[in-house]
């Protein structure tokens, strides 16, 4: 297998999953298959893991000789739709699952996808690139308050307004294609010294529409909650503090609102408990072998049995 990225936080993944060999697991996020492959290497017997992705570069992955030893199945699909897939493969309890919420150093660094703004690329975006609306789909054709919502929103760009109103603008001259044009627009309203940050912002806020990623991460939240066996194990990723209020109000409320519902008597009817209160967070160890992992923070929750 080429070297997709390089999986973080990868030993305190597993051991937050607590891998049984006989256990059935999924990791929604599959990616290079760095966490899949360490998963299925601790499974046998009736052991079996799930793996999504909609990638379909990621699917390339899932043909290393590691995975076809009949532990594993991928599934071609994004992991909003993680209950029907489980339905399908007759599967309805699973003792564990993973997501690592970040893209990949692959979509990154790959000058055909329009990810990254150091690479002059076609304004793609897209993670499923079989299907849906490009970034240059929504640059050029949506109203010019979605593009500013969808940047303060998702970019927390406080120049939301202005950058839209440069885009709506340039684009009754001249269409917006490619991570250049989208640079050229962007530039005059950022400050040299946080080019690079608000550039990553804006860049990161196009790729969280495009692919629909709070509304995908809600519904996956609410089914893993669904396909979680009693003591069975979610473990989760984020990399930017809108997934990461997103995870955290459901472990702690079963909400990703966070509102917390409660019985008669007052008790809290959530249906997990945090294992760690606080994320966890890469070593600094990690973080120089692996800059991906930075941002990182990683979350735990359990299905308690119901008494």
């Amino acid at each position: 297998m080429s070297e997709y990225h390089i999986p973080v936080m990868l030993e305190e993944c597993l051991e937050g999953l607590q891998i049984r060999p006989d256990g059935v697991y999924v990791d929604v996020t599959f990616g290079g298959g760095g966490h899949s492959r360490a998963i299925v290497e601790k499974l046998a017997g009736k052991g079996h893991l799930y793996s999504f992705d909609q990638d379909p570069d990621a699917e390339r992955n899932g043909e290393d000789e590691v995975f076809q030893k009949g532990t594993f199945t991928f599934v071609r699909s994004n992991f909003r739709y993680l209950r029907n897939w489980m339905r399908y493969h007759g599967v309805e309890k699973v003792d564990g699952i993973l997501a690592d919420l970040g893209v990949s150093s692959h979509h990154l660094d790959d000058a055909t996808r329009g990810f990254a703004f150091r690479l002059d690329a076609p304004l793609d975006m897209r993670m499923n690139t079989r299907d849906g609306m490009t970034a240059a789909d929504l640059l050029n054709n949506a109203p010019e308050e979605e593009i500013a919502r969808i940047l303060s929103l998702y970019g927390e760009l406080k120049q939301a307004r202005r950058m839209a109103a440069a885009i709506a603008k340039r684009r009754q001259s001249q269409p917006i294609l490619t991570t250049g044009d989208l640079q050229s627009v962007l530039l005059p309203m950022i400050d040299p010294r946080a080019q690079k940050k608000e550039l990553a912002q804006a860049f990161q806020a196009l790729r969280i529409e495009v692919n629909h990623e709070m509304q995908a991460l809600e519904e996956m939240l609410e089914a893993a909650v669904e396909c979680l066996a009693p003591e069975g194990r979610l473990v989760v990723m984020t990399y930017h503090s809108l997934e990461d209020r997103i995870v955290k109000n459901v472990i702690r409320s079963g909400r990703p609102d966070g509102k917390e519902e409660k019985d008669f008597y007052g008790r809290s009817l959530a249906p997990l408990k945090a294992v760690n209160n606080k994320p966890i967070l890469p070593t600094d160890e990690e973080i120089d072998r692996n800059p991906r992992a930075r941002s990182a923070k990683l979350r735990i929750a359990t299905k308690p049995i119901k008494r």
